[in-house]
């Protein structure tokens, strides 16, 4: 076995071990009953589980994304499931106004906010870049500068609640990786913003948590459209992105990963870069045409 290997073998069960001895706080679906949370970008994949899980342990719900119609439809699914308030607005976080509009309905209509999760995400190519930075600006107003308006809007409510945001990010903001340079740009940007921002809140002694959640590959209907053909490796199911995220926000985690190799991914990262980078490119199916 060579060196790299080893290391990289013994470096994981190590740690995976150290993981297994720690007991941390333990999750009580209970403790979430009543709790007031804005869910952003919640009519379908991720955020849409999100709402359902809250929705099952009885909380109160204000969910927004741009399709009215599909807002109607996960509302009427989270009473049924049992959430003690539901609502929507509807809501396109390309217009720099909604962000703050919808922060504002949340608390208006709940009567204060106890989490928000962040999940929200603007449509982009998949594939070579082609030079476009137009879209690049737009992506980044919609993946991240809403992200922060947001924040920025809720912080005072959710200091009076000790609440938390959950920002719902990806493997691929801690990770270089090609067909994805717009959006993965977003999330590098989100990871920075909102990393930097809990050691702010935490030296302020804010009674704020931020919770950084890094994705792998979710089996959403989008994600899966836009791999095909360009890499093979199995995804993980929405719901179960859903309740972890729900899960570290809860237990005031400052990070969350979700599938369990996206921590190991990230550790182990920099540790071979010329390796890491070869593994990244031969994962890919690329035709130079």
């Amino acid at each position: 076995m060579k060196l790299p290997i080893k290391i990289f073998v013994f470096g994981s069960l190590g740690a995976a071990l150290i993981a297994l001895q720690w007991r941390g706080p333990t999750f009580s679906e209970e403790s979430l009953k009543g709790v007031r949370v804005l869910v952003t970008g919640a009519s379908t994949g991720i955020g849409e589980q999100v709402a359902y899980h809250y929705a099952r342990m009885g909380a109160q719900i204000v969910i927004t994304a741009r399709r009215e119609h599909v807002l109607k439809e996960v509302v009427k699914k989270c009473l049924e499931l049992g959430a003690q308030k539901a609502l929507y607005i509807v809501a396109d976080m390309a217009e720099i106004d909604h962000a703050d509009k919808v922060v504002e309905f949340a608390e208006e209509q709940l009567n204060g906010l106890d989490y928000m999760v962040l999940n929200h995400i603007g449509p982009s190519p998949y594939g070579m870049w082609d030079g476009d930075v137009d879209h690049i600006r737009w992506l980044m107003q919609v993946n991240f500068h809403s992200y922060v308006k947001m924040a920025v809007k809720a912080l005072p409510v959710l200091e009076k609640t000790n609440g938390s945001i959950m920002v719902v990010s990806s493997l691929l903001g801690k990770m270089c990786s090609p067909f994805a340079l717009p959006y993965i740009a977003t999330k590098f940007a989100l990871n920075g913003f909102f990393g930097s921002l809990q050691h702010e809140l935490g030296m302020k002694r804010s009674n704020v948590t931020v919770t950084v959640c890094t994705l792998g590959l979710i089996d959403t209907e989008s994600a899966m459209e836009k791999i095909k053909g360009y890499i093979d490796m199995p995804a993980y199911p929405a719901h179960e992105a859903a309740y972890q995220i729900i899960k570290a926000g809860a237990l005031c985690q400052s990070e969350a990963f979700y599938p369990w190799y996206t921590y190991y991914v990230t550790l182990f990262r920099d540790w071979f870069p010329y390796y890491r980078d070869q593994v990244i490119r031969n994962a890919y199916n690329y035709q130079q045409y």
